[in-house]
């Protein structure tokens, strides 16, 4: 029974939602409506698990004193002053959350993608290497699309903005696009399965 229930009311609830969406109903609509919302109740209690299980985790570090341990203590430390400043006083502009939220999270985020961007162009230079003809034509390519999007561009040669918006607007579209599709019908073959209760990991290693 701890596998044929999760199965059963995945396929009842999966299929529901399909036929919500493709069938205009009022009886579909207005059921369809109730159970996103009880979706968000559940992702809500997941979020709560989710921060208890980082928690318990950090907890056990920090007594083992295992590897990095002391960083743990700054993450239990920051996760707690955060929770308690936005359940006790809120998160509107002006409160304490808002203040650590703009003068804290924000920067070290910007921190992170600014090293985030030597590690882009450390891969664009093993990248840009020609040792094929594939390899060839992107190295070309990325560099028109690269010199094209500054002024500089313009000022070696006037269609070389043309030839970047070219390249982004056409081979970079459809490749993007089929990638998108391939996406999509993954992501159907995958909800389908889950459905039909071909694909089971998800109620854990016991099944």
């Amino acid at each position: 029974m701890r596998r044929e229930i999760p199965l059963a009311l995945t396929m009842i609830f999966g299929i529901f939602m399909v036929l919500e969406f493709f069938i205009p109903n009022r009886l579909f609509g207005d059921i369809g409506t109730k159970l996103q919302g009880w979706t968000i109740v559940v992702q809500a209690a997941a979020v709560v698990l989710g921060v208890l299980n980082v928690a318990r985790i950090h907890f056990g570090k920090i007594q083992a004193k295992g590897k990095d341990w002391t960083y743990s203590i700054f993450l239990l430390a920051g996760l707690g002053t955060m929770a308690a400043l936005g359940v006790g006083w809120g998160v509107e502009e002006g409160t304490s959350f808002n203040f650590l939220y703009l003068n804290a999270y924000v920067p070290m985020q910007g921190t992170m993608f600014s090293l985030l961007a030597f590690f882009i162009a450390s891969a664009g230079f093993r990248a840009f290497r020609i040792r094929s003809l594939d390899a060839g034509l992107l190295a070309v390519a990325a560099v028109i699309v690269m010199v094209g999007r500054v002024p500089v561009g313009e000022f070696i040669w006037e269609r070389i903005p043309e030839a970047s918006d070219f390249i982004m607007d056409v081979p970079n579209l459809a490749a993007k696009r089929a990638i998108l599709i391939g996406a999509a019908l993954g992501a159907i073959s995958t909800g389908m399965k889950i459905i039909l209760g071909i694909e089971r990991n998800f109620l854990g290693s016991g099944s």
